[in-house]
């Protein structure tokens, strides 16, 4: 099972959802909330984590779905 964080980013047509390190949009939505759901979902199936960007590309939000060590270590 892969491991690779899902990124909803701005793009041209609207809003993209992408694994980390891929050049390629895995899906493309008409509204943010749609693709923060869909990239949700594939970071469920992968335990891994979500990043939702802003129009800017600044990270504004994340969100662990894997697991996530409490407390943190360090």
């Amino acid at each position: 099972m892969s491991k690779k964080n899902q990124h909803v980013v701005p793009y041209p047509d609207g809003w993209a959802v992408k694994s980390e390190g891929s050049q390629r949009a895995a899906s493309v939505h008409q509204t943010q909330r749609e693709a923060i759901e869909a990239g949700r979902q594939s970071a469920i199936g992968n335990r891994s984590e979500l990043l939702v960007h802003g129009r800017n590309g600044q990270i504004r939000e994340r969100n662990t779905y894997g697991s996530d060590p409490y407390p943190p270590k360090g």
